[in-house]
């Protein structure tokens, strides 16, 4: 299938599960995983009715930046991000879905004070204790979101999660039900946030289907738009 016919497939699935849910679909962003693509694939995606982009590396989203890739799409952070390069994205970037820990957190309410922004945040939650993969627990994510909410530079917008890798369809719901009861949590106990805390950035292309049926706002699909990843440059 071409990439045009990939997209209108992804948005008729989307819709489809949102009726499901009794949801409406225009309250669900695709966020295309643009990971490894060419500027010209990008600006394809886009053309191509992609209205928003999720980049992973920032190697790759400053290269991007420079082509003028992203025009006509709103650009997120959906990656692991380092505090050394922290200053590469934020305020380049409309949001940051994978701000994992304490240090980060400050690191980007620095950078946004020192440039003189806001910069849209999302906390990741690591709801399974994976070892191999950042994030807050469930436990230190009311102690976190209040410290956000405190801060002048940047504006908690929701929650983000990577659940373990699905052996079969419907094993994650449980965790992308878990994260949405977290964030109502979060919600009634943080009043005075600035603005609309209720982005759930959940769900990819093995599983936005059930990350839909549990209340996700963003979705984040790459393999099912692009087709697999091409290897990285260098790679054997």
């Amino acid at each position: 299938m071409s990439l045009g016919e990939n997209i209108a497939k992804v948005k008729a699935n989307i819709e489809a599960a949102a009726r499901a849910a009794g949801r409406d679909p225009g309250s669900i962003t695709l966020v295309a995983a643009t990971k490894t693509q060419t500027s010209d694939t990008i600006r394809a995606a886009i053309a191509a009715g992609i209205t928003a982009c999720g980049e992973n590396r920032v190697q790759e989203l400053t290269a991007h930046l420079d082509d003028d890739a992203y025009e006509g799409a709103s650009l997120h952070f959906i990656g692991h991000l380092q505090t050394n390069k922290v200053k590469y994205v934020v305020g380049r970037v409309d949001l940051i879905h994978s701000v994992s820990s304490e240090k980060l957190l400050r690191a980007i309410d620095a950078q946004a004070e020192k440039i003189g922004v806001v910069q849209d945040i999302l906390l990741e939650v690591n709801l399974a204790g994976e070892e191999s993969k950042s994030g807050f627990s469930p436990n230190q994510v009311p102690e976190m979101a209040s410290l956000a909410a405190n801060m002048t530079h940047v504006n908690l917008r929701g929650l983000m999660c990577i659940p373990p890798r699905a052996q079969y369809l419907g094993e994650n719901f449980r965790f992308f039900e878990n994260l949405h009861q977290l964030a109502v949590d979060i919600r009634t106990k943080i009043v005075d946030n600035k603005t609309d805390n209720g982005i759930l950035s959940m769900g990819m292309s093995d599983d936005y289907p059930d990350a839909i049926r549990a209340g996700a706002t963003h979705i984040r699909v790459g393999t099912a738009l692009f087709g697999p990843r091409p290897p990285l440059p260098g790679s054997t």
